[in-house]
């Protein structure tokens, strides 16, 4: 971030994959940035760039004027400036020396090569980018100087590896505990913490070499003391240097990345054809006119190995832009222009070619006329897949469902009829984390819903765009709302979902309703899409991740280890004490008859389902600031102080287990009581926070002046310490107990029924307020919590503290976002979106997975759905449903025999949902043959009809029923299939 904040970059060229390149460095944070452009708006600009509108074109503005101040708003710590000046073969490139990136798009390559030289050659070197998208084909290029270093290559968090062995030999050999592998690679080196007994090696840095996955060698260990226990180490990251060539040389010998394994051949096929076209435009001073092929034979004049479908591509749209395919190029781009300025993660070597060639194949016969400008904001669109497909995706009819506003702006690139609308769905509302990461919110819409808020913004992208924006949340509770008719009027679903249950939802929606799926979503720098369309490939749901490892009961309770850990715990005493309980006192009273009639009961000594919590909340209830700040001080010392003592007690630092080793030892932390300090600004912070969030909960007026809380924590009685004989829970295995059913104290009792008959005399209110964690609003205390919380802990357990934005991140489980992913993956979505209107073959589609970071960017096709066989060559796949029609006097034997008649099969057993309609083998079975299907279901109301799971008769006795398709039943003959 520091380099970002002291770094100027020129950028020239304002055309659609300028403007996104502006976008993302800016949202990203640099210093300073150039915008450069000669050129006038024009209509055809309104298709690529989103920040340039009707009345730019209408006033002849200048495109740098015009996009200047839009982008200058995304992020006012960044200087935004315009230069217009002429950049050509006669200019002088001396003013460039005051900029640390050059980046250009729409240049000539004749320009490229010299400013490319100027850069190469200036000291110390300028980083130069230059980028060009033509149609159907895109590619950037980068030259960082002879020798760019680079701090971190990949980005990835290195992990602390928790040691089981190191022997005393040459070489010694460190073995990882509990088999966890090590990921590391020979040559690489590590750093050791806290390994007892073989002491030298604590904070060494010492070469690897790698034995097995959980096992290294690291150079002579024999002359140094035994190994006895404990310990972990973490891999060192090291510089590395990277080396480039002028484009001029790599002209002739590019270094390429590949990203699409099943045409291996592609980035050099299209390297050849751009270069042919650079040719003709130098030559021409234009680029071939829209729809001609015939300029094919000019690019190639001579005989070369070049794919000639590609050439004939290329030529027909080079005056065309692919609005996706700009954004996804443009993305990585992006991240090179900051790779350039921060020397963080590894540059692209040096080339990255991208073609769209399948979403142009199918129209390579449709006449030239079909891809002429109308003079509309759609020519350059057209351009590339003709009029016809233009008219297709304007009819597009589509739900975007999911936070990503980059994906809804994409849309109105596309969609234009108002007799057709985009229908977009989030109930979130906008953060301030959102604004670095897409272009449509600023800072005033903080706390706006994210749906209506970018539905305005879009259509002042395209105010011919119709949009309906819904602020439900996308699961079973809406389905009223999200049904089968509303699903019928889709052409297909867009998601960018946070979570894998959201996703697995959609997924069975779209299925039962044969509706094409485009799923996307980013990780930082990683980002990938999947492509589900019906009857082609296999769904989201075909295939499982692995769940999510939850950390065990006793490490978040006793044992610690890392810094999660300890985030963790914290956020977990947050849900406890202002969520949770609350919650649960808050239910009890809603369920009560009368604070007077439980006061009876209690009075009485009559147990109340539910009221063990109530009763204690109720005895300890605060009503003023200072006892807010009194529970704050004892939360303190049992949380840091006396959890301590007691696990000291229960296991001391000399406790062995039954094989004789020592009980603490790693990953196992002894912890250190931590006295409070009144002058500690931590010990003082995480008071102030704790008896803030008490006196949130309980409606009660607090001061967070320094003095006043001083006082009152100054009269505060510790009581003395006693330590309890029982013993700590050491498994892992063990679940978190049930503090709804642990045993009162007479005195808590008593203190409860002091408080209800307070309560009810002075006629307050009994209701408290539930927090919910907020981790973006810094002036709610929550994160303040929980930061001083697991710093506290950390401290306790000698283990490394995170800083607040590390802390909020693991805290909130926060997905890290940033424009540059956002971007490409937004950008390749979209171009599957013009495969699926088209209706195109299964080989046109394209999963996606990259990483910008390294870089590394992977095509790939969808996995193809698989046909299962029933028996007699009948088969099915997961998009099959049979549908069967039936009526009011409609009977179990009737639906078996219905489907027996239509499908050639015989049904043996019948199930809805968990209920099992018909088994034969279950007594009593065979008399529901007899009965109607509305008696056996019991549909509700407006229920058309039901899903059943049905399976049939095997083809030899003794084999297992075959399962087969759903079954969709429809009470009546007048219901529709879907």
């Amino acid at each position: 971030m520091h380099q970002m904040a002291q770094s100027s970059v020129f950028l020239s060229g304002m055309g659609g994959l300028g403007i996104e390149i502006a976008k993302n460095i800016v949202l990203a944070g640099v210093k300073a940035v150039s915008l450069h452009d000669t050129k006038q708006c024009e209509t055809w600009d309104l298709g690529s760039n989103f920040f340039i509108h009707k009345e730019d074109v209408l006033g002849q503005k200048s495109r740098v004027e015009a996009v200047c101040p839009r982008v200058a708003e995304l992020n006012p710590y960044v200087h935004v400036d315009v230069s217009s000046l002429a950049l050509d073969d006669n200019t002088d490139l001396g003013f460039l020396g005051k900029y640390q990136c050059v980046i250009l798009t729409e240049a000539r390559l004749s320009l490229q090569k010299r400013v490319n030289d100027f850069c190469h050659s200036h000291q110390p070197p300028i980083r130069f980018i230059s980028c060009d998208a033509y149609g159907i084909c895109v590619r950037v290029f980068c030259d960082f100087g002879e020798e760019f270093e680079v701090s971190d290559p990949t980005g990835e968090e290195p992990k602390e590896i928790f040691i089981q062995s190191i022997t005393q030999d040459s070489p010694g050999v460190v073995t990882c505990m509990d088999n966890q592998p090590h990921g590391l690679q020979t040559g690489q080196s590590v750093v050791f913490r806290e390994v007892n007994g073989m002491v030298e090696v604590n904070g060494t840095v010492r070469p690897v070499s790698v034995l097995s996955p959980y096992s290294f060698a690291i150079g002579d260990t024999s002359q140094l003391q035994p190994y006895a226990h404990g310990g972990f180490f973490v891999l060192l990251k090291t510089p590395k240097t990277y080396r480039f060539e002028t484009l001029e040389k790599q002209l002739c010998d590019p270094h390429v990345l590949t990203p699409d394994f099943s045409k291996p051949e592609a980035p050099l096929q299209i390297h050849a054809a751009m270069m042919a076209l650079d040719t003709f435009q130098e030559q021409l001073s234009r680029l071939p006119n829209a729809g001609c092929t015939q300029a094919a034979q000019r690019l190639f004049p001579f005989q070369a190995p070049v794919n000639a479908e590609l050439v004939r591509c290329l030529s027909r749209t080079a005056r065309g832009t692919l609005p996706p395919l700009a954004a996804a190029v443009g993305g990585l781009a992006s991240q090179e222009v900051l790779k350039a300025i921060t020397g963080k993660f590894a540059p692209l070597q040096q080339w990255f070619y991208l073609d769209a060639i399948e979403v142009v194949r199918p129209l390579q016969s449709v006449a030239a006329e079909e891809f002429f400008p109308r003079g509309d904001r759609y020519d350059g669109l057209r351009a590339c897949i003709g009029e016809s497909m233009c008219l297709e995706l304007h009819k597009l009819r589509v739900w975007a469902v999911g936070p990503s506003a980059e994906r809804w702006a994409f849309l109105a690139t596309f969609c234009s009829r108002r007799s057709h609308s985009v229908c977009i769905t989030d109930p979130d509302l906008i953060e301030k984390s959102n604004l670095n990461r897409q272009f449509l919110f600023r800072p005033h819409h903080i706390q706006k819903p994210k749906s209506t808020t970018a539905a305005e913004a879009t259509l002042e992208i395209n105010p011919d765009l119709q949009v309906d924006a819904h602020l439900n949340k996308v699961c079973p509770a809406t389905e009223s709302v999200y049904n089968d008719a509303f699903y019928c009027r889709l052409n297909l679903v867009v998601t960018a979902l946070d979570n894998v249950e959201a996703r697995r939802y959609v997924d069975s929606r779209c299925l039962s309703n044969q509706r094409a799926l485009l799923d996307s979503g980013t990780m930082g720098t990683k980002g990938h899409t999947e492509i589900i369309v019906p009857n082609l490939t296999e769904s989201y749901n075909s295939h499982r991740d692995p769940p999510e490892e939850e950390i065990p009961f006793c490490t978040l309770k006793s044992f610690p280890s890392v810094i999660e850990h300890t985030i963790q715990w914290a956020r977990d005493k947050f849900e406890n004490l202002f969520a949770h309980k609350p919650s649960m006192f808050n239910s009890f009273w809603q369920t009560h008859p009368s604070a007077e009639v439980v006061l009876q009961r209690m009075q009485r000594g009559e147990s109340l389902e539910g009221s063990f919590q109530v009763i204690k909340l109720l005895s300890k209830r605060p009503s003023r600031w200072d006892q807010c700040v009194t529970f704050a001080r004892l939360k303190f010392e049992k949380y840091f102080k006396r959890k301590a003592l007691q696990l000291l007690h229960s296991f001391p630092l000399d406790t062995r287990l039954k094989d004789g080793s020592l009980f603490w030892q790693s990953p196992k932390r002894p912890p250190a009581p931590v006295d409070f300090d009144l002058k500690d600004s931590l010990h003082f912070g995480f008071i102030v926070s704790t008896a803030r969030l008490f006196a949130g909960v309980y409606n009660i007026p607090y001061s967070q002046k320094v003095e006043e809380v001083t006082r009152l924590l100054s009269i505060v009685k510790i009581p003395e310490y006693r330590p309890s004989e029982k013993v700590s829970v050491t498994d892992e295995t063990v679940r978190k107990p049930d503090s709804m059913k642990l045993p009162l104290s007479s005195e808590e009792e008593r203190e409860a029924i002091a408080q209800l008959e307070q309560a009810i005399a002075t006629d307050n209110s009994l209701q408290v307020s539930p927090l919910q964690f907020e981790k973006d609003d810094d002036g709610n205390g929550h994160m303040d919590f929980v930061t001083a919380a697991s710093a506290l802990r950390a401290r306790m357990y000698a283990i490394e503290p995170a800083d607040r934005l590390k802390t909020k991140r693991i805290a909130g489980k926060i997905i890290p976002a940033i424009a540059t992913a956002t971007a490409a993956v937004a950008g390749l979505v979209a171009l599957e979106l013009v495969k699926v209107v088209g209706g195109y073959e299964f080989e046109s589609f394209k999963n996606c997975f990259f990483n910008l970071a390294i870089p590394v960017v992977v095509l790939t096709e969808p996995a193809q759905v698989k046909q299962s066989l029933i028996r007699d060559n009948i088969y099915f796949s997961i998009w099959d449903c049979w549908t069967i029609f039936g009526r009011e006097d409609f009977t179990l034997s009737d639906f078996i025999n219905a489907v027996r008649e239509k499908y050639g099969i015989e049904p043996t057993m019948v199930v809805h949902g968990v209920k099992m309609l018909y088994v034969p083998v279950m007594p009593g079975h065979s008399k529901r043959l007899k009965l109607t299907m509305q008696k056996l279901i019991k549909p509700s109301v407006d229920r058309r009809y039901v899903d059943l799971t049905v399976s049939f008769a095997p083809e030899a006795d003794g084999d297992d029923d075959l399962p087969g398709p759903p079954v969709r039943y429809f009470f009546s003959r007048n219901g529709e299939t879907p």
